[in-house]
Formats: structure tokens, C-alpha cells, sequence
């Protein structure tokens, strides 16, 4: 499902180079559940980034199916994004302004898919994530965990195939956190990869493979 080839990612202070990322190969297969670890500043999110395609200034080879990300216009880019890629944050990036229910079918109104269609999904999502009763409610009106429970529900609407979560647990207390982790294994269970960054052993734990950064750099992989 993706390959990366030699992925390196830099910044440049006049004549000297920084390296966030170096050589970066790695093979994440369909239904795969892989945690991504390290210290600060090993890059992690900078990879996951990489993946959703939200950074476009590395260089290397990245294919996600059949698609050369590396090669792709920016245009491009961004319809791959919407057909195969949800993204879930550590501060859940919901709009203030919008209810859930609004939220949750945002990714949609950028899809171009019906109305009629839009709501049939977005019922469906709100019934399986048991938060049909919070659809009229504003974030600020939602816990930390719901707040997140609603962020994943807005990442997986469009039935995405690749789901990116970076520290999604990260601001939720233990209880949350595993709310959360256990929605991740059976959205897993049920065909979507998922690749996390986690600074948590217990996180990591749900997935199936770990890869491990230091200093830009894969130093192991199990």
C-alpha cells in the first residue's frame, strides 16, 4: 500500500543543513496497524506528515498504491489525499463554530457527494460512534474525549483507507485514552490501516508493527 523510498526532509540556516528525516525506507502493507516511536525531535511527525501529504518539501521516492506521491502536481496531491487519507490530531482541530453533526460532514462538502448522500453517512457515523445525542452541541460542549471520539468520526465519514493520528490519545486521561485506542483496533479489525505516533508503550501495543526514529533516522523496526 505505501512504499517510501529514501525519504529525507531538511531545513537549510544559510550555508549549513539540518536533517529531520534521513534515508527513510519503509513498506506498510493494507490493514497493517503500525505505531511510530521515538524521543522528541526524531521526526515522527514530521513523517506522518510526509504521509498525509500535508508536507510537500522532502525529497525520495513515496507511493501509495499505484500513485507517485513524489511526482504528483499539488492538485494532485490533494485528490489522492481526499480519496484514501483521514487525518486525527492530538488537539482534535475541530471548528469552535460548528456543531458536531456540521463537523463530521465537512470532509464531505469537499467531495462533492449529494446532500441526500451526505446525511445518510454522517447518521451512520453518529449511530456507530453512539453520539447521535451530541449532534446539536458545539465542541466546547463535549469533554476532551468526546471531542476526539468526534475528530475520529470526521476522519473515517469518507470511509478513508489510510487513517494518520498523531498522539491521539496524547490530551485524553487513561480511561480516554484507551476509549480510544480500542475504536482504533476495531477500525482496524475492520480492513482501515492505521499509522500512529505514539510516545506510548501501552499505545503502541495495540498495533502490529513499531517502527522506531532516532534522530531522523529508522533504527529498528519490529
Amino acid at each position: 500500500m505505501i512504499t517510501l523510498n529514501s525519504i529525507e526532509k531538511s531545513y537549510r540556516h544559510g550555508l549549513s543543513q539540518t536533517f529531520v528525516l534521513r534515508r527513510v525506507n519503509a513498506e506498510i502493507k493494507q490493514g497493517d496497524f503500525v505505531s511510530i516511536m521515538g524521543p522528541s525531535g526524531a521526526g515522527k511527525s514530521t513523517l506522518l506528515h510526509i504521509l498525509g501529504m500535508h508536507d510537500s518539501a522532502w525529497t525520495g521516492e513515496y507511493w501509495l498504491f499505484d500513485d507517485p506521491i513524489h511526482q504528483l502536481s499539488a492538485k494532485d496531491r490533494m485528490r489522492v489525499q481526499k480519496q484514501h487519507v483521514g487525518f486525527v490530531f492530538q488537539s482534535y482541530h475541530l471548528l469552535d463554530n460548528l456543531t458536531v453533526y456540521e463537523n463530521i460532514d465537512l470532509p464531505l462538502s469537499y467531495r462533492d457527494v449529494k446532500k441526500s448522500e451526505r446525511e445518510g453517512m454522517v447518521a451512520d457515523i453518529l449511530d456507530r460512534f453512539n453520539i447521535v445525542g451530541k449532534k446539536d452541541l458545539f465542541p466546547n460542549q463535549l469533554s476532551g474525549g468526546q471531542q476526539q471520539l468526534v475528530a475520529i468520526a470526521r476522519a473515517v465519514v469518507a470511509k478513508p483507507t489510510l487513517i494518520l493520528a498523531d498522539e491521539p490519545t496524547g490530551n485524553l486521561h487513561t480511561d480516554q485514552g484507551k476509549e480510544i485506542m480500542e475504536l482504533f483496533r476495531r477500525l482496524n479489525e475492520a480492513g482501515t490501516t492505521i499509522v500512529q505516533v505514539t510516545h506510548s508503550q501501552a499505545n503502541a501495543a495495540y498495533g502490529r508493527r513499531v517502527i522506531n526514529l532516532k534522530d531522523g533516522w529508522i533504527v529498528d523496526e519490529n
